[in-house]
């Protein structure tokens, strides 16, 4: 979207240049705002080509390895009942820093902590998919939400939140309506949200270790898929599918991997 307005504005630029250039300020001038034209947009299409990431090929994407990749489908019968404490204490901000359209999701930059089994994590963004990610038994769910963050020595850990048809969520809809006002604009909002109604009340979880689910595909990073769903009614799932539908990444092997569950 920005890149789109830089285009526009360079546009706007070439006409001064060539209206000047034909009543007498030689062509000199129109041919080399030409070519700056034509380097900007051969640059805005690459810039767009790798913010929307083509779901229908994904064979194509760039892999760094491939043996730890997410997501995956989890059989919950074969899960592991963790032996160790692995409590998530989640203390996020109320007062997003931005909400975007990156491209290939609806992403809204925020802040926090969380302490995962003892451990301190930056919480830098969250976004969505639809439908899910990962399954449950081999069944997906409308839509997963991925809290992501980071640690101080780099380890990069995932909170994946399933979505489910049922009552309206207000910090959902909040979201929705955000991006919806803001479409033609790149000023932050400030937009204040509940996240607390984006997470279950209950925090039993499933945990692997796998990868980012777009390119680079980085592995070893930490995954929490929330057993329970929260919910929000068919029309929030029509509205967000209406931006994005089928941004999911293919299942991809478990392999060797354990997958543990925490109750």
């Amino acid at each position: 979207m920005k890149e789109t307005k830089r285009l526009k504005k360079h546009l706007a630029v070439l006409g001064v240049l060539v209206f000047f250039g034909l009543s007498g300020c030689g062509q000199k001038q129109v041919v080399e705002a030409d070519k700056s034209v034509q380097e900007t947009t051969e640059q805005t299409s690459e810039n767009e080509n790798e913010a929307h990431l083509d779901y229908e090929n994904q064979k194509e994407w760039t892999f760094e390895s491939g043996e730890m990749q997410s997501p995956i489908n989890i059989e919950t019968s074969n899960a592991e009942i963790m032996n160790e404490d692995g409590s998530l204490t989640l203390n996020y901000l109320e007062e997003a820093i931005d909400v975007v359209d990156n491209g290939h999701s609806i992403e809204i930059e925020d802040g926090g902590q969380a302490l995962i089994a003892g451990r301190s994590f930056e919480l830098t963004q969250f976004h969505l998919h639809s439908p899910s990610e990962h399954t449950l038994d081999g069944e997906h769910f409308p839509i997963e939400l991925h809290f992501v963050h980071k640690a101080q020595d780099g380890r990069l850990a995932v909170i994946a939140v399933f979505f489910k048809e049922g009552a309206g969520n207000e910090t959902f809809e909040a979201i929705l309506t955000d991006v919806n006002a803001n479409e033609e604009t790149t000023v932050a909002s400030g937009l204040r949200l509940n996240v607390t109604e984006l997470l279950p009340s209950n925090k039993s979880y499933y945990h692997y270790l796998g990868s980012l689910t777009t390119p680079p595909l980085t592995e070893n990073v930490e995954w929490y898929v929330m057993e329970n769903p929260i919910e929000v009614s068919a029309e929030q799932i029509v509205t967000f599918n209406e931006y994005y539908e089928g941004n999911n990444r293919e299942v991809q092997p478990l392999g060797e991997r354990s997958v543990l569950k925490y109750e």
